[in-house]
């Protein structure tokens, strides 16, 4: 299950059936874009760095690793980030909420969870990341504030915009909504700091980083294995991410024999749905992950992924998160001075 219709990849009669809403939809997206930078609409600016990490494409691109990358340079850089989310899928009757390693991903989402648990800093999810910014600033005095998607949230001032594409989706057919899978359209990136892709080069751009899947950490126990244990052998692949081919094939690199086993993005998963009448292993996802544990036993394995950068991205990024950082400061420094005279 991919989330979203083959047409969206490829053109075809449907695609050409919608465009006329597609047209409608992107003038009422820029409208609102303008209506901010033109001041009709309230723009709030943090009295902290804002670095957002975001797509122009419906459903998961691999944004969750970068942010936890940016996250870990700017705490080695000695700043106190906290991270702004969504909480997609989560269910909580009010927001914004904290987030902990231990909270109820089907309260808070589990993207958010996944984040508190790999990065150790502050994590607030709420719709209005606004107002989940506000809560990090007032309960943890963070420095920068790190958002985990939200490039159209445009209710928030940014001093860094990232976007992440899919390397082997590229933008789809490159039409926005409905027609096609884009939020905005294409020109949208020509405005940002940096496009990198996930999973190789693109047409798009030359930065990208790949997932590294090397351990297999047992949901119901400490034991860590090497992934390479289960070449040969048959397991069942669980997932629901926005690409689950790339999970089921980074496995059978492996010499893993995959039944494959692919639910939507953010699947609220039930005990039904990772149980099998039969012993074979199943491995899925640590976003997944966060949502079994309660039902897992000890045929369920987590296989964490870790992000490599190359070298030229990895470059890149630094010197925009530091322009980004510059960025703030300048202006911040010029409204002060500005308000004392």
């Amino acid at each position: 299950m991919s989330g979203f219709p083959d047409f969206w990849l490829h053109s075809g009669p449907r695609t050409l059936a919608l465009l006329p809403l597609s047209w409608l939809y992107r003038g009422v997206m820029l409208c609102r874009r303008l209506a901010y930078r033109f001041g009709l609409r309230k723009r709030h600016q943090l009295a902290v760095p804002v670095m957002v990490i975001g797509n122009i494409f419906v459903g998961g691109t691999g944004k969750t690793p970068l942010v936890i990358w940016m996250t870990r340079y700017l705490q080695s850089m000695k700043r106190r980030p906290g991270i702004i989310t969504r909480g997609y899928g989560g269910q909580a009757e009010k927001w914004p909420q904290l987030v902990e390693p231990d909270s109820d991903p089907y309260e808070v989402g589990d993207e958010p969870v996944l984040l508190a648990q790999r990065t150790g800093c502050p994590v607030v999810a709420s719709p209005n990341r606004v107002e989940a910014a506000e809560a990090l600033l007032h309960q943890f005095g963070c420095d920068v504030i790190v958002s985990d998607d939200g490039l159209q949230h445009y209710a928030l001032a940014r001093d860094l915009e990232v976007v992440v594409i899919d390397a082997a989706r590229g933008l789809g057919n490159g039409h926005c909504l409905p027609a096609g899978p884009l939020r905005e359209p294409r020109r949208r990136l020509r405005g940002v700091d940096l496009v990198v892709a996930n999973g190789g080069p693109s047409w798009i751009t030359h930065y990208y980083f790949t997932l590294k899947l090397d351990k297999a950490h047992a949901l119901s126990s400490d034991t860590v294995c090497d992934l390479g244990s289960f070449s040969g052998s048959q397991v069942h692949a669980v997932t629901g991410i926005g690409n689950p081919d790339r999970f089921f094939a980074a496995l059978r690199r492996f010499g893993i024999e995959v039944i494959p086993h692919p639910f939507a993005d953010h699947h609220p998963f039930t005990k039904r749905d990772i149980l099998f009448d039969d012993e074979l292993p199943v491995l899925m996802t640590e976003k997944d992950a966060v949502k079994c544990t309660r039902f897992a036993d000890s045929r369920h394995w987590a296989v964490p992924a870790e992000t490599v950068l190359t070298a030229e991205t990895e470059r890149m990024l630094i010197s925009r998160v530091r322009a980004g950082l510059d960025r703030f400061r300048k202006r911040h420094n010029h409204g002060k001075t500005g308000a004392d005279t």
